[in-house]
């Protein structure tokens, strides 16, 4: 499976601050926007990314990632659906936020069921349904309708800016007619799916958490959220290298490279202990 990162977009809602940076490049708190969805395609056990963005900010990423090596990724800066090359995929907004401990499992039953020809979104209940695409559930959790931002939502559950795919979705996905407002809107591609009866929903429920860094007071938000948990728990959220080093991509060498090259930051000290922690439990 391969993974798309959408990091396009003027970020016009967060004027002056993106006048001359990619929104997705601003920091939460201790770490650039796009660390945190990629680490969710990196949760998933996906390895080939592609970064969608302006042409102007791509030699930004790059110098940001390099080769992806230091991550065990083969990173991709090109649009065309010939990346998928007729394969699923996971497709994650650049400024979506997502916490939680059974994340990992919940994305790995997301993956399978595209390998088993489904697709996957995942509902987050909100206070104010009516400002993003919501779904309507029966009682064994499938979909019933779906809508963006309904006056009248059927639910309170929000699909959030995660979502899986079989194979079939570049073609579906040629399906797909302009909306009122000349868009081509996601809701439609996963209204299709669940017409096929091949949609499936993942419910985020408490002890999830899901921000959206869109504007001004939730980037702040999010950033305080990083903050009070990586200070409370000495943990580092959407920590590339800790992924990596996990999943078996990068080894005990490369790990204690990366937390060299970070040097004396809190980011740095943390992957170096790492590996004391790795070595005082055998």
């Amino acid at each position: 499976m391969k993974g798309i990162i959408l990091a396009g977009g003027s970020g016009t809602r967060l004027h002056p601050a993106t006048l001359a940076v990619n929104k997705q490049l601003l920091p939460v708190y201790d770490k650039p926007m796009i660390y945190f969805p990629l680490s969710t395609l990196m949760l998933a056990g996906i390895r080939e990314v592609l970064i969608i963005s302006s042409p102007e900010y791509i030699e930004n990423y790059r110098r940001l990632f390099g080769s992806g090596e230091q991550y065990g990724l083969a990173q991709a800066f090109h649009i065309g659906a010939e990346f998928l090359e007729g394969g699923p995929a996971s497709l994650v907004l650049g400024d979506n936020l997502f916490y939680g401990a059974g994340l990992p499992e919940m994305l790995t039953r997301a993956r399978q069921s595209a390998s088993a020809g489904a697709a996957t979104v995942f509902g987050y209940h909100v206070e104010d349904p009516t400002a993003y695409g919501v779904v309507e559930l029966d009682g064994a959790g499938k979909a019933l309708s779906l809508e963006e931002k309904p006056a009248q939502p059927k639910s309170s559950w929000a699909v959030t800016g995660l979502y899986f795919y079989d194979q079939r979705v570049t073609d579906l996905a040629r399906q797909v007619k302009p909306s009122a407002r000349g868009e081509l809107e996601i809701t439609d591609l996963n209204r299709i799916y669940m017409e096929h009866g091949a949609l499936n929903v993942e419910r985020m429920g408490r002890g999830y958490a899901w921000l959206d860094t869109g504007t001004h007071d939730s980037l702040l938000e999010a950033a305080e959220f990083v903050r009070t948990l990586q200070r409370r728990q000495g943990i580092q959220l959407a920590c590339l290298e800790e992924i990596a080093w996990q999943n078996g991509w990068i080894s005990d060498d490369q790990l204690r490279a990366r937390g060299v090259f970070f040097g004396k930051t809190s980011y740095g000290q943390f992957l170096l202990r790492l590996l004391d922690s790795d070595r005082n439990a055998r």
